[in-house]
């Protein structure tokens, strides 16, 4: 009965996924085409909504829902690294035309094809955390 309000809110994101427009393979091969600025307003919107969302957490030392005070680590700044996974990731996202959230709303909505997808994520996963420990940190 706990898992209801996980599948309650994977529900609410599918449909607000779905509705905005945000696993349309046509909308994300514009974004990369360089046609439309509908996909990156909606990633910009969400750093912004993000970013003012982390600042008021620190400024109010918000709690989470056991009583913890939220802790954010400080990251290094190793801009090679991010690079690399960036690119990683951008290149997955396009050759698949969707980014690791839609691809379970897009199975939800009938395409098989994203089995696969979500086959080699989960493997690139599990290959993460097997060699984690010799790849740069």
């Amino acid at each position: 009965m706990k898992a209801i309000k996980y599948i309650l809110t994977g529900i609410l994101f599918g449909i607000i996924m779905t509705k905005s427009e945000a696993v349309s393979w046509y909308r994300i091969q514009e974004m990369f085409r360089f046609q439309s600025i509908f996909m990156y307003g909606m990633i910009g919107t969400a750093v912004i909504t993000g970013s003012i969302l982390v600042a008021l957490i620190k400024k109010y030392r918000l709690k989470d829902f056991r009583g913890r005070t939220i802790q954010f680590d400080s990251k290094d700044r190793h801009w090679k690294k991010y690079a690399i996974g960036g690119s990683i990731f951008g290149m997955g996202w396009a050759l698949t035309g969707a980014c690791p959230g839609p691809v379970f709303v897009l199975l939800g909505q009938g395409y098989m094809v994203m089995i696969p997808v979500i086959g080699g994520a989960l493997a690139g996963t599990f290959a993460y955390g097997l060699f984690r420990d010799r790849l740069p940190q």
